[in-house]
């Protein structure tokens, strides 16, 4: 029996932890003009991972990430090693002392950064 799926996996991904403020590039597909002709642009989501999950580097591997636009809270759960996803970069990072932050979502409350 083959596995397929360690061909499917992605090598550049950077140490993705809780509490850091990462810009996912997801491919996106619309349609443009009457014709229908499908147009790819590339979207960039930028907000603050809330939980990780599906192990750290398996196939299934997941995160939330939660930003405001607009004075609303929007969450979106990025499968790691999606081919839409094509890069993943860390902008920021917090010192937190919980792996999932979903208090984040319904106080005011904000992460403080990490001295570099």
């Amino acid at each position: 029996m083959t596995d397929t799926k360690v061909e499917e996996t992605k090598k550049e991904i950077p140490d993705l932890r809780a509490g850091q403020t990462v810009r996912v590039h997801q491919k996106i597909k619309e349609l443009v003009g009457e014709e229908g002709k499908e147009k790819e642009r590339i979207q960039i989501f930028e907000g603050v991972i809330i939980a990780k999950s599906g192990g750290d580097r398996g196939i299934n591997a997941t995160i939330t990430v939660r930003k405001i636009s607009n004075d609303i809270g929007v969450e979106k759960i990025f499968p790691i090693h999606a081919p839409a996803i094509t890069k993943i970069e860390v902008v920021k990072e917090a010192k937190v002392r919980r792996a999932k932050l979903f208090f984040l979502r319904d106080s005011k409350k904000k992460l403080k950064e990490m001295s570099a």
